[in-house]
């Protein structure tokens, strides 16, 4: 995928190198060598210019971000996607459960990436694949792909600045209380690849919940959660950890009476669009298998402060 990103210098940033330029932008150093290193990379005027160039007021500075070729060893894979959101620079995807997000040991072929892979090749177009959040291969909801290093650059830092806002719906077991914080260190189970438990020489997690309905006929509850940090598996061990863990959970909670799987979705994104920094926010609505409590819609249940 091709595409040039063009800049209209003013005078607030007259004299300055492309370089400091370009990184107020949100490239970083390593996309800004891979300019340097690309045929036309960078241009004013049509003419190739040196990121120590000091930028004068009215100059057009170029910037040509071209992917040639797709993401190498993804196997292109027919599958139903279900986008609900697509520009040139980003793809926001309702991920089904059941499918992991990047292709890995024994399964190369039924990912998130061999699906985009495949759907980008019926279009013509090249496509690196940039997963921005993860999900968890149960885990149902909404993730961001990035389509252009500049994009991925950007969400990338967004991540690590907590600027891009997660909410999550899980079922979990028990009546939990009205709302809370838990702010308990996770770290990986000793022996084990996948699990984790809260310890507190791990690394720092913080998650808060608020209770938006009890079933007292299932003995479950349906939890709205806001999360400040992103550790493996956090939602799943931080319940559980205050007696309350997901039904479903093959590795905390294997209780499969209501849900084969752990009962937790990805529901709202807010975030700044990386390039036109406008906000955007996006909600995919409760799965089918979490309905087992009668609830079919959250709407009129979720705090917009929350």
């Amino acid at each position: 995928m091709k595409m040039t990103m063009t800049y209209h210098i003013t005078q607030a940033q007259n004299e300055m190198t492309v370089e400091r330029y370009l990184l107020s932008q949100g490239y970083s150093q390593g996309l800004i060598r891979h300019l340097r290193n690309t045929e036309n990379g960078l241009t004013i005027g049509g003419k190739l210019v040196y990121t120590t160039h000091r930028l004068e007021c009215g100059e057009i500075l170029t910037a040509l971000l071209n992917d040639e070729e797709s993401s190498k060893h993804i196997v292109p894979t027919f599958m139903p996607l279900h986008i609900v959101y697509e520009d040139q620079h980003l793809l926001v995807v309702n991920k089904e459960a059941g499918l992991p997000i990047h292709p890995s040991q024994g399964n190369f072929y039924h990912t998130l990436a061999n699906g985009v892979a495949h759907y980008f090749k019926e279009k013509g177009e090249s496509f690196v694949y940039r997963a921005i959040n993860r999900l968890d291969r149960d885990t149902t909801g909404l993730l961001i792909l990035a389509k252009n290093p500049l994009s991925a650059c950007i969400l990338s830092d967004m991540v690590k600045k907590r600027e891009i806002h997660r909410r999550y719906l899980a079922i979990v077991c028990g009546e939990l209380p009205e709302k809370g914080t838990i702010d308990m260190p996770i770290k990986r189970v000793e022996g084990s690849t996948i699990e984790r438990c809260v310890d507190l020489s791990g690394e720092e997690a913080c998650t808060h919940y608020k209770r938006l309905y009890y079933d007292p006929v299932t003995g479950h509850s349906l939890a709205g959660l806001r999360l400040e940090t992103g550790r493996t598996h956090q939602i799943r061990v931080h319940l559980k950890s205050i007696g309350f863990p997901l039904p479903g959970d093959f590795l905390y909670h294997p209780d499969y009476r209501f849900i084969k799987r752990q009962a937790l979705h990805s529901f709202r994104l807010d975030f700044l669009h990386p390039i036109k920094k406008v906000p955007l926010f996006f909600e995919a609505p409760l799965p089918e298998d979490m309905q087992f409590m009668g609830i079919t819609s959250t709407e009129g249940l979720w705090d917009s402060d929350f």
